[in-house]
């Protein structure tokens, strides 16, 4: 058995819990400054608000005051489950407490502008870490199709874990071996982060069509918008493969569980795709937020306005090919720039015939 924490109380961090437990470890699931009522509800029912479950009666919940208490004794694994805006509040307060080189495994997925380039999250907390003195902290992450509540519900789910150094990824794939949990490894930590990263971006993009559905109304024999998003999914995981090649990551990440498979259970629903089908409906990005209504994260449009500035500015260097990414291009022009969201067809044409 393993002693496990979980930094993070939002639906997926939870539902990680269920693995860890089925897979007979000590879990310790510690909520953010913005989870206090969550951790509350489960102190008192176990029921996630959110998430709508009872977590496993064994998950220890601490507030994000008592982190130190859930981290002694030292754990064997600390789980990171906030979301991308989170990740720096996560390293300061995982860096005065920590005694030691804890491994870390990341749900949260994204890439941060940094140094005119971009760079994977590992290496930001593993950085972030280090300039607290705590150096040399394995870092690893999990992407793949993997809805919370799928995972939850025990749903059978197959994911890609990754860390540079394999003997350790052989260990944590142990940790998470529960039944219905699927992990398979990879050592390709750029290559998963990056389609993990713009799957995010490119579900706006996906979940355009059926707004632009919406606008026209349909023809007679009730044709959907199926081959506009068909060719959507095809051209971002075209453009996901030119960027995990422009950052040094392999191929082979794209045609799996992290690229292929991660954008089409991202394209299926939730906030980036509602946002992208409201931009279908001719809204601009800052109408769209507001009509969305909800304080909760769009991480396809904050990945967006994290990252935009920084690749626009690899475009005017001559370093990222804009005319190799005309859909990224399009989409953070209308994130960053509250434009209107038009697809770049003869770009995309152009870029195939080159």
């Amino acid at each position: 058995m393993a002693d496990v924490v979980i930094l993070g109380a939002g639906m997926m961090g939870s539902a990680f819990s269920f693995p860890l437990v089925d897979a007979g470890h000590a879990v310790r699931l510690v909520g953010t400054h913005l989870d206090r009522e969550w951790i509350q509800s489960v102190r008192e029912t176990g029921i996630h608000p959110k998430l709508k479950m009872k977590l496993p009666g064994t998950v220890a919940p601490f507030t994000h005051d008592q982190l130190g208490e859930a981290l002694s004794p030292s754990p064997d694994l600390i789980v990171l489950g906030v979301n991308s805006a989170g990740v720096d509040w996560a390293v300061q307060q995982l860096g005065p407490l920590l005694k030691g080189p804890t491994p870390i495994l990341m749900l949260t997925k994204g890439l941060r502008a940094r140094e005119n380039t971009l760079q994977i999250l590992p290496v930001i907390v593993r950085d972030g870490l280090a300039s607290h003195g705590v150096k040399n902290v394995p870092v690893g992450g999990v992407a793949g199709p993997c809805i919370a509540g799928e995972l939850a519900a025990r749903r059978d789910s197959s994911v890609v874990i990754t860390y540079a150094d394999a003997k350790l990824l052989d260990r944590i794939l142990g940790l998470v071996a529960a039944p219905y949990y699927h992990a398979r490894p990879s050592t390709d930590i750029v290559g998963v982060e990056v389609c993990a990263g713009f799957k995010n971006l490119y579900a706006l993009a996906v979940g355009y069509p059926a707004g632009l559905l919406a606008k026209q109304g349909e023809a007679p024999d009730r044709p959907r918008a199926h081959n506009l998003a068909a060719a959507l999914f095809a051209q971002a995981l075209g453009e996901i493969r030119y960027v995990v090649g422009f950052l040094g990551g392999k191929l082979a990440s794209v045609d799996g569980l992290p690229g292929t498979g991660d954008l089409y259970v991202t394209c299926q629903g939730g906030r980036n795709v509602r946002i992208g089908y409201l931009l279908g409906t001719g809204l601009r990005f800052s109408q769209a937020r507001t009509e969305y209504g909800s304080t909760e994260t769009i991480e396809g449009a904050q990945f967006a306005l994290a990252v935009g500035p920084t690749m626009e500015g690899l475009f005017e260097q001559g370093r990222l090919k804009r005319q190799a990414l005309p859909l990224a291009g399009a989409i953070l022009d209308a994130i960053c720039h509250d434009v209107p969201l038009q697809i770049p067809w003869t770009a995309f044409h152009r870029e195939a015939n080159a």
